[in-house]
C-alpha cells in the first residue's frame, strides 16, 4: 500500500467521523474532524507524483491547515472539557 494511499484512508476515516459529530449535533467537534481529515488529504497530494508543478503550495497551504487544526484543537481542548 502506498503511503498516500494510507493517508487518503486516514481521511476519510477523519471525515467520517466528523459527519457522525454532525448527525450527533456536535459542530464544533464536526468541523475539528473535517479540518483533521482535509489535512490528510492535503498531504497527500503534496506528494503526488502528477501534481509535482504545485508541490511548494499544497506543502504551504498543508502546514498552514495543520496548524490551523492544532489551534482549534486547543480551543477544542479548552472550552468543551
Amino acid at each position: 500500500m502506498r503511503s498516500s494511499t494510507r493517508q487518503y484512508i486516514f481521511a476519510a476515516i477523519f471525515i467520517g467521523v466528523g459527519v457522525f459529530q454532525a448527525i450527533k449535533g456536535d459542530q464544533i467537534e464536526f468541523w475539528f474532524y473535517i479540518m483533521a481529515g482535509a489535512c490528510f488529504i492535503m498531504n497527500a497530494l503534496s506528494i503526488e507524483p502528477r501534481l509535482v508543478a504545485y508541490r511548494k503550495g499544497l506543502v504551504i497551504a498543508s502546514w498552514i491547515l495543520i496548524a490551523a487544526t492544532a489551534v482549534f484543537f486547543v480551543y477544542l481542548l479548552q472550552f468543551k472539557f
